[in-house]
């Protein structure tokens, strides 16, 4: 079963959409067409908290859009090329959770929760343990991306 949009408002529910049903389904199917729309490219630059809760360990992971989309699709093609015993797409929206986005004068942040598993064909697991702060901004064409914190420790 896919996640439920938790909103109502026009506006959440737009970032919601974006964060978690596009996303996801990109990801899924390895195609950075469906989201690269979703980001204000000569505004965009991401950190990558790589789980440390100390932020003195965090790193300036992608300066461009360009370059995060390069890793973006990698990771994409990882996960299309690898055999699951279980639908990709239904265990990502199982394991995330995006339930805050904060909004104020056409800013916004939404914090995305990832905790949970997918089972691999071979017996193993990925694990997804980790949370995402995404920084939005409203422009003339709606919500976009203009960057993120990555790989943040998870906390409830």
């Amino acid at each position: 079963m896919y996640s439920i949009n938790p909103f109502s408002d026009a506006d959440r529910t737009a970032i919601w959409e974006m964060l978690v049903t596009r996303d996801i389904r990109a990801y899924c199917e390895a195609d950075w067409q469906q989201v690269e729309n979703d980001f204000i490219a000569d505004e965009f630059f991401a950190v990558n908290a790589g789980k440390h809760p100390d932020p003195a360990q965090w790193n300036l992971a992608f300066s461009t859009l360009a370059h995060y989309r390069d890793e973006w699709v990698k990771q994409a093609r990882i996960a299309a090329d690898t055999e699951y015993a279980e639908p990709l797409e239904a265990a990502v929206h199982a394991a995330t959770k995006l339930e805050s986005i904060e909004i104020e004068n056409g800013r916004a942040i939404a914090r995305k929760q990832f905790n949970g598993e997918i089972k691999r064909a071979d017996g193993h697991v990925d694990t997804l343990l980790w949370q995402t702060l995404y920084y939005l901004k409203h422009t003339s064409d709606g919500w976009k991306i203009c960057g993120f914190t990555g790989y943040l420790p998870y906390t409830d």
